[in-house]
């Protein structure tokens, strides 16, 4: 194999990789979705002037996808580092 191949084979092999932060990733989303799931009643919610009525895992899934959407904003403009 020339260097060029066994290069691309270790970097493939690398993002394929299961790994422990990977793992917690996935358990906690597993977690997050039993714990939304299990919370189906109906419930009573107050946003700002209107109250409206919806299940409680819609309300607790879209909490969630704010959170995760607010927390990849913070990230990208956060410093950056210099490599």
């Amino acid at each position: 194999m020339s260097p060029k191949d066994t290069a691309g084979t270790r970097r493939g092999d690398r993002l394929g990789a299961v790994t422990p932060g990977r793992i917690a990733i996935a358990v906690l989303a597993v977690l997050l979705l039993v714990f939304i799931f299990e919370n189906t009643r109906e419930v009573k919610i107050r946003l700002l002037i209107p109250e409206v009525t919806m299940p409680l895992y819609l309300a607790l899934l879209a909490t969630a996808l704010l959170g995760a959407v607010c927390g990849w904003y913070a990230a990208r403009r956060g410093p950056r580092r210099n490599k």
